[in-house]
């Protein structure tokens, strides 16, 4: 089983001077630990004005400066709110296939819809359209990631003419593509479209079972891949805090993963935000003596080393590929999150590891033929001959064309009729030397 941490930079109020400067600083410190103890992913959100909850609205700059102090830990988006709203697909391209390139093919290409109105109304993403508008945008921006041309599209929910969309990525013909799932319906879909599951429902590892049988049930009979390629993965989003002491890991991180949970459903679930004035971090305060423990599903993740290993067991068991961390929640120091950042690679990471690569070899050969199959059943996006690529007369050209079409036609000097013969005889030239 492989392992990450998750980010969505919460930062509580009251917010003093430096406080947002040192949340990032911290987080790259961490993830630059990660990878000197062996971690495999680092996964990053997109959110838009979820204060308290999330200030992390530029995921791939964050990842680019992982990308940078890093050598071997993955670099994922978890994930690139894909609606055209947000962001348009060739955007989204550009910027994934440049993390590719910076980072010698590290990326990993989570993607989602959202459900949280202070993100869709501000963007002006409508509910009801969401998931269609997702679905369309992931298809087409691995058809740019892919192809060369990209032949263009007219579709529902944005349309562009063929450009070649540049830059292409290290990893061919495109990253891994994974959603966000917050339910078992979306887990069901995942598999249907051949993409990974980031599950981030808080599953305990009971129901974890039933959701990986769905998910590679379906993928065996159903998946029709919407990219180039398939990632049959489950990565399962959990609590984590550890410290030989159990009673100490709770105090050190309890709380934070219960503000996570707090904020999470206030955003989400029941929450009355006015911008810039409610105090989340003291709402979570009033709320706190009433709050259920949380069980199995909130702390499994947090105590010893031992009681750890256990919880992370019973999720290899079930076919989990992935587990990542959340452990960087509400007031959490960071001086603790690297010390059990330390003592979780030290003590538990490495029976984990050591049987991985023997589950992943299983695992694709078992899955080879489903795959082959999948592949199949794909309708491809068909490709343009040379002879149909569209071309595309730039601009200073134009205007001069435009220019002498008013000219009188006489012999008197006329600089844009000199400047459309330089520029024949430039394309003249240039196709005799691509001829010879």
């Amino acid at each position: 089983m492989r392992f990450g941490i998750f980010y969505e930079h919460q930062l509580p109020r009251p917010w003093t001077e430096g406080l947002e400067q040192k949340l990032f600083q911290d987080a790259l410190d961490q993830v630059e630990l990660a990878d000197r103890l062996g971690f495999d992913n680092v996964w990053e959100v997109e959110h838009h004005f979820l204060e308290e909850y999330s200030h992390s609205s530029a995921p791939e700059v964050f990842l680019a400066a992982c990308s940078q102090r890093t050598k071997q830990i993955r670099l994922g988006h978890g994930i690139v709110l894909m609606p055209p709203g947000y962001n348009h697909p060739a955007r989204v391209a550009e910027r994934i296939a440049t993390l590719d390139l910076v980072s010698n093919g590290r990326v990993e290409f989570g993607t989602g819809e959202s459900s949280a109105l202070l993100e869709l109304g501000g963007y002006r993403v409508p509910v009801a359209e969401k998931r269609n508008a997702w679905q369309e945008a992931v298809e087409q921006c691995a058809n740019m990631l892919a192809m060369d041309p990209y032949p263009g599209f007219r579709g529902q929910y944005f349309e562009m003419p063929c450009r070649n969309v540049m830059p292409k990525p290290v990893q061919r013909p495109h990253p891994p593509l994974w959603v966000a799932c917050s339910n078992r319906e979306t887990i069901k879909l995942a598999a249907r479209l051949g993409i990974g599951a980031l599950t981030f429902a808080f599953v305990d590892p009971a129901e974890a079972k039933q959701w990986v049988d769905d998910y590679y049930r379906i993928f065996r009979e159903e998946c029709v891949p919407i990219g180039h390629a398939v990632n049959p993965n489950i990565c399962m989003v959990s609590s984590f805090g550890v410290h030989h002491d159990v009673e100490e890991a709770r105090r050190r991180f309890r709380d934070g993963f219960r503000f996570f949970q707090f904020a999470l459903g206030w955003h989400y679930g029941f929450g009355e935000q006015i911008p810039g004035r409610t105090n989340i971090w003291e709402l979570f305060q009033q709320a706190l003596p009433n709050m259920p423990e949380g069980g199995q599903i909130a702390e499994g993740g947090i105590g010893t080393p031992d009681t750890l290993r256990e919880h992370l067991r019973k999720f290899e068991e079930c076919g989990v590929d992935q587990v990542a961390f959340i452990q960087q929640g509400g007031r959490n120091r960071h001086e603790d999150i690297c010390e059990a950042l330390e003592l979780f690679a030290g003590e538990v990471m490495g029976e984990f590891k050591e049987r991985a690569a023997e589950r992943t070899k299983r695992k694709a050969e078992a899955l080879a033929p489903h795959i082959e199959a999948a592949m199949k059943r794909k309708q491809w996006m068909k490709p343009l001959a040379d002879d149909e690529i569209p071309p595309v007369v730039a601009l200073g050209r134009q205007v001069a064309e435009q220019a002498q079409a008013a000219q009188p036609a006489d012999d008197r000097p006329n600089p844009f009729r000199e400047a459309l013969e330089s520029g024949e005889a430039l394309r003249r030239a240039a196709k005799d030397r691509a001829e010879a």
